[in-house]
């Protein structure tokens, strides 16, 4: 199977260099090459899984703490003024 590896790295916004699409092409070949071999095993009776760990619902209680006071939170800021923090503008107008 030949691909156009200047096309799909045009599509991804990459730059590639002559070695690059080369090694590329190999790469690429290989997995859709592995892929078909995949195709061909048996899954009928293998049930869909969306991981293999096995893990469920493997989050922290969410709980509330104390927080910093506004003294201790502005105590390193650079700039504040009336206890907020002063920041330079980032956004342009363009």
């Amino acid at each position: 199977m030949k691909l156009d590896v200047k096309h799909i790295a045009k599509l991804a916004n990459l730059s590639v260099t002559k070695e690059e699409e080369t090694k590329l092409e190999t790469q690429l070949s290989e997995t859709l090459n592995y892929i078909e071999i995949l195709k061909e095993v048996d899954t009928k009776n293998v049930e869909p899984i969306a991981h293999v760990t096995g893990l469920e619902n493997v989050i922290r209680e969410d709980k509330t703490s104390p927080s910093l006071s506004q003294k201790q939170a502005l105590a390193n800021a650079k700039k504040q003024h009336n206890g907020f923090f002063i920041v330079d503008a980032i956004l342009e107008n363009d």
